[in-house]
């Protein structure tokens, strides 16, 4: 087996450029006349945004030994492995969460579609020298000021009993939506990048796991998280994204029930440092929360 990893572009403009576009369309074509067969034309084309962990090794070895030849493209931004799927230069990804598909498909008028659930990354609060939450009454706390993950944050501090609503139940609050007489610590929205920062600083920060990574921050230090377990955590379940004409493709299906097999999960949590929560659903339950929240979306 060729395992092949690509350096993917930046942005639609480069891939455009690239000439990612100009040949989308025979590679949609093909697609989609081998989507309900359990055959694949090719190797299996995968983008993720984090093809130097752990995990994507282990999932290559325990593709080879089922047979399966796959090739993974590495994306630097979050919006190009939509588009790359979309176009036909993807047969599946791996990045997202329901929350941010829904938010494409429906910002896309698209019908990309999840297969099989992988996990839960829970979004967590920190506060430097504290490993509680006494004392934080009266601060402000610094979250992603990205809809998507603004949206979450509020909603962890509404778990942690430290901002009131409202209305209850909303899916992606905003500032807006805060009670702020009834709550019991202010927020201070700033760039996702910026949120290690601030820890740094020692201002309580809510931090995505990516950029606690990339700053050297160990998770395990949280002084609270939101619950993977909770209704509310539904919209953060990620999972692998096809075209809406492979939902049916065994062979993808096969290579993305792989990411389960003892080998990949122990190479996740190792990446992850034991915050990556497991999930398994069933594709009609995850196309169920899909459901809802593009109707959300659509309804905002």
């Amino acid at each position: 087996m060729q395992i092949r990893r690509v350096l993917a572009a930046t942005s639609a403009a480069v891939i455009a450029a690239t000439g990612l576009v100009a040949c989308s369309s025979d590679s949609s074509d093909s697609a989609s006349g081998d989507s309900e067969s359990a055959e694949q034309d090719g190797p299996i084309r995968v983008g993720t945004t984090d093809a130097a962990k752990k995990a994507w090794a282990a999932l290559e070895e325990q593709a080879e030994a089922a047979g399966l030849d796959i090739e993974i493209e590495n994306f630097a931004d979050y919006s190009t492995p939509n588009q790359a799927l979309e176009q036909g230069q993807l047969d599946t990804n791996n990045f997202q969460h329901l929350k941010f598909l829904a938010e494409y498909n429906v910002g896309n008028d698209s019908d990309l579609t999840p297969i099989v659930a992988t996990e839960i990354i829970p979004l967590a609060l920190f506060w430097k020298d504290h490993d509680s939450l006494d004392g934080i009454e009266g601060e402000s706390i610094a979250i992603p000021n990205d809809p998507s993950n603004q949206g979450r944050a509020i909603n962890v501090l509404v778990q942690a009993d430290l901002i009131t609503l409202k209305e209850e139940g909303l899916v992606t609050p905003t500032p807006a939506d805060i009670d702020t007489e009834a709550s019991k610590v202010q927020i201070t929205p700033v760039d996702a990048a910026q949120t290690p920062s601030a820890y740094g600083e020692g201002t309580p920060a809510i931090i995505n796991n990516s950029f606690l990574d990339r700053a050297g921050i160990d998770p395990n230090l949280a002084v609270f998280q939101d619950d993977p377990n909770s209704p509310e955590a539904e919209p953060y379940i990620n999972a692998f994204v096809v075209r809406a004409e492979d939902a049916d493709n065994e062979t993808i299906k096969k290579l993305a029930e792989l990411w389960h097999s003892p080998e990949v999960q122990a190479a996740v949590d190792e990446d992850a440092k034991g915050t990556s929560v497991q999930v398994e659903r069933t594709q009609e339950e995850l196309q169920e929360i899909l459901d809802r929240l593009e109707e959300a979306e659509r309804n905002s």
